[in-house]
């Protein structure tokens, strides 16, 4: 008898092993090891900080988007979890966060960030675990260089940066612009990098270049600098809290040129810092509410329904990085990240909030931008230039 009870015991042992086995190998995966019901999918972004609208208009778009999906029954019948983690607006919050939804959490993907610089330090910790990294709206290239599992839904500096320089040449029909950079934002200097060499040549003048650095609120130095250039316009490839600062500084100083700028000016915020200061003012961005396309009105009728507000570049860039995600999940033979990441590199033509996107070879978004113009709380939109 008491040898059977010794058989029992260690057949128990062995069983209790394997389980144990499994469900380690099951957490390896990514988002497996809690209930066969729950996908988990993580999001990263500045909730608070010196640049919240951007993480909090990209969570709307991103809620908005698996909430539907949700409420039509899921995928595959599992529901998905989104778990968001705030980086504050810093690099290395951001690069700690992405390991923790990856090691803690289990998710099988994870969306964000906007900014560049935070995409940058996060990249490398999603590559290092194979887990799929999706960008809204960070548009440095480097971003994707990371790794085959860092993808953006958005265009990329080269793209935007020849786009707002066409622009200001052949539209605007301005010769001479003066650049104030952020030397601390790799957005900042790669947007102004790719605008000054399409500007030249096409036979424009850079009459003088100055620089600031994140979080400065002074900038009446720099700015009788290029007083002194009299230049046409100004370009400023920053973010819209520095942006109001100087288009307000400016104005007082007596400068008249245009101001211009990329799609880090997209906020609410922008009108509210730089009030009248940054009227008449011109940008590249990734939609416009006056868009016709038939997903674009979808998606705003939508989103207005849920908020109770208009959205931003930033919420239809959030929404379109989730449903992208959201499909690659829904085609993927096993849900496992390495599958995920084989059917986001296939997207094709998705029609979303922002407009037709393919991904191409490099991971990056083959897509249209749109040249806006501020105009009282509104940007209305002047073209459309495509790639």
């Amino acid at each position: 008898m008491r040898g059977f009870k010794l058989v029992i015991l260690s057949a128990v042992v062995i069983m209790a092993a394997a389980c144990t086995k499994k469900k380690d190998s099951a957490d390896a995966t990514g988002g497996t090891s809690a209930a066969d019901s729950e996908i988990r999918i993580g999001q990263f972004g500045s909730m608070t900080g010196g640049e919240a609208t951007f993480g909090i208009s990209t969570d709307k778009g991103v809620r908005l988007a698996i909430d539907a999906r949700n409420a039509a029954g899921g995928i595959k019948g599992r529901m998905i979890k989104l778990i968001t983690a705030d980086n504050q607006g810093k690099p290395e919050e951001a690069a700690a966060v992405v390991k923790k939804l990856i090691t803690q959490d289990k998710v099988v993907a994870v969306l964000g960030e906007v900014a560049s610089t935070r995409s940058l330090a996060a990249a490398p910790i999603a590559q290092t675990y194979k887990i799929p990294m999706v960008s809204p709206s960070s548009t440095n290239p480097q971003v994707t260089q990371k790794g085959d599992y860092i993808f953006r839904v958005c265009f990329i500096d080269p793209f935007q940066g020849a786009v707002m320089a066409k622009f200001t040449h052949e539209n605007l029909k301005l010769k001479k612009v003066a650049i104030l950079k952020d030397l601390k934002s790799d957005y900042s200097l790669g947007l102004a990098e790719y605008f000054v060499k399409k500007f030249t040549e096409l036979g424009g003048t850079i009459v003088a270049e100055q620089n600031f650095q994140t979080g400065d609120s002074d900038f009446k130095a720099q700015l009788t600098q290029i007083r002194s250039s009299s230049p046409d316009a100004i370009f400023i490839p920053a973010y819209y809290t520095e942006v109001g600062l100087i288009a307000r500084q400016a104005r007082q100083l007596g400068l008249k040129a245009i101001l211009l700028g990329g799609d880090g000016w997209d906020s609410p915020k922008l009108f509210e810092i730089g009030q009248a200061a940054v009227q008449g003012s011109y940008f590249s961005n990734h939609y416009t509410s006056e868009s016709t396309n038939p997903a674009t009105v979808d998606f705003i009728k939508r989103f207005r329904e849920k908020f109770n507000e208009t959205p931003d570049g930033l919420a239809a860039a959030g929404y379109d990085a989730a449903m992208i995600l959201i499909q690659a999940i829904e085609r993927s033979s096993d849900m496992s990240p390495t599958a995920i990441r084989d059917e986001m590199a296939k997207t094709a033509d998705f029609d979303g909030a922002t407009g037709k996107i393919t991904i191409n070879k490099d991971r990056n978004a083959d897509k249209d931008a749109f040249i806006v113009k501020v105009d009282g709380k509104a940007l209305k939109f002047v073209t459309l230039l495509k790639p």
